[in-house]
């Protein structure tokens, strides 16, 4: 069996089940993952307290990134399954900071999951 690169607890953040650390392939600079500490397959197999961890991590990051890239706006997502866009089957928040200028044209942010639905 593959080691699950999310199980080594690693991170610039933490508090009693979840911790935060950079993304390795970052879609922009500070791109940050809130995962769990408990191998836990997707957001919908964590626990009610591991979600509430999880969001309280993703506003302290938000504050960090903040302070230290000064950031514009923020995409926050999570992919719950491999049809979903999930490569790493350990469930993780995506913080992704977004900064003026980073794409032509932002509008639909998330919905670019499904290229030709985001603009509408």
């Amino acid at each position: 069996m593959e080691t699950c690169p999310f199980c080594q607890i690693d991170g610039y953040l933490q508090n009693a089940s979840c911790y935060a650390r950079f993304d390795i392939y970052p879609v922009t600079e500070g791109h940050t993952l809130i995962i769990p500490k408990r191998h836990a397959e997707t957001w919908f197999d964590m626990t009610r307290s591991e979600q509430i961890d999880a969001l309280e991590l993703v506003e302290q990051a938000k504050t960090y990134l903040l302070e230290r890239y000064q950031p514009d706006g923020f995409n926050i997502g999570v992919n719950c399954g491999e049809v979903a866009g999930q490569s790493v089957p350990h469930a993780h928040i995506h913080l992704i900071p977004r900064y003026s200028g980073d794409t032509d044209d932002p509008k639909g942010g998330v919905r670019g999951v499904i290229p030709e639905k985001q603009k509408y």
